[in-house]
């Protein structure tokens, strides 16, 4: 789920790239984990120093074009697999000194233009909506789950006004006819009170669709809690967001553990907690004047980072429990 976004020109724009470099430090060397390839936009430019080596990882299994080039050139420095980051801890990296785990969440260009994904309002044809590694399309969740459920999924996940009146209405219309991507639109968009000249009507819709079919609340908790445990002490977890509830959730997870005293599974009764995070900022750092104007889809980009303080493995979080909401409109899946 890479966020590289492409000019009129086609050309790769990795958001926020200097700005992340600056943070992690690469010209020191050390091992740094990619939990979003994409198009490597991030891997290659982390490559090019010296003493560097990158894991990489990613869902999508058309990013494997990409890693075999990168491979070719950098050899034993770079390692592609091709899974989930949910599934970070199992990659028994314990004896590895991770000095950073970088997440992009956004969709490149080519994964939103590819019409057999169906990631786009614009794309033609049967609803998908599949990263890779997926139990289920975003046609079985329309066409199944009850006007409550998508509802829901409509109006937390999208942040959708109108989310009751359009799942009534893809309710009544799929009694009669397929819905295909085409008739989802024309379904939202008379179903919308109020047109936003600056926005499609379908985005928001389309874009909670999208996060419910890749359970990217449920990748998101467990790639951050598992990121926290396979850093080493003084290393890095930074993570591009382009909406305000991965930015949410992202925001949490970090202040909790830099502010809030963290506790180590294994440390001894009487110990004195300490916190497992450093923040160096609260603010979120976002795109330059010119970045945006170079590449305007960069603008809701938002990086926040934290420091690893402390070297212990396990520690408790509630972060599951505060965003437990969520994960239950995430569950209605069980049922598809």
């Amino acid at each position: 789920m890479k966020a590289t976004i492409i000019s009129d020109k086609i050309k790769h724009y990795p958001v926020l790239l200097n700005e992340l470099i600056s943070i992690i430090t690469p010209e020191y060397g050390g091992t740094f984990i990619d939990c979003t390839f994409g198009q490597g936009g991030y891997t290659k430019k982390i490559l090019n120093f010296l003493d560097t080596k990158i894991i990489a990882l990613d869902r999508d299994s058309e990013s494997n074009i990409k890693a075999k080039e990168i491979k070719e050139k950098f050899k034993d420095r770079f390692l592609f697999k091709n899974i989930k980051f949910s599934e970070l801890s199992n990659l028994k990296l314990k004896n590895e000194n991770i000095k950073g785990v970088i997440f992009d969440l956004g969709y490149s260009y080519t994964q939103i233009k590819d019409p057999k994904k169906g990631l786009s309002f614009e794309t033609v044809g049967e609803l998908n909506m599949k990263m890779g590694i997926n139990n289920f399309s975003a046609k079985e969740a329309i066409n199944n789950l009850d006007e409550n459920e998508l509802a829901q999924i409509f109006k937390y996940f999208g942040d959708e006004k109108d989310s009751n009146r359009i799942a009534h209405n893809i309710v009544e219309d799929r009694e009669t006819r397929k819905i295909t991507t085409e008739e989802l639109v024309r379904i939202i968009e008379s179903s919308k009170r109020k047109k936003n000249s600056k926005t499609h009507s379908a985005t928001k819709v389309f874009q909670a669709l999208r996060i419910f079919v890749n359970k990217e609340i449920s990748e998101l908790i467990y790639g951050l809690i598992n990121a926290a445990k396979v850093v080493k002490k003084d290393g890095i977890i930074a993570v591009v967001t382009f909406h305000s509830l991965e930015d949410k959730i992202v925001k949490y997870f970090f202040k909790s553990l830099s502010e809030n005293k963290s506790v180590s599974r294994y440390m001894p009764k009487g110990e004195e907690k300490v916190n497992l995070f450093r923040s160096v900022s609260k603010k979120p750092i976002s795109p330059s004047e010119k970045e945006i104007k170079e590449n305007p889809p960069s603008r809701s980009a938002k990086l926040r980072y934290v420091i690893k303080k402390e070297d212990f493995y396990n520690f408790e979080t509630d972060i599951l429990e505060k965003f437990d909401y969520l994960i239950k409109i995430e569950n209605f899946s069980k049922k598809l």
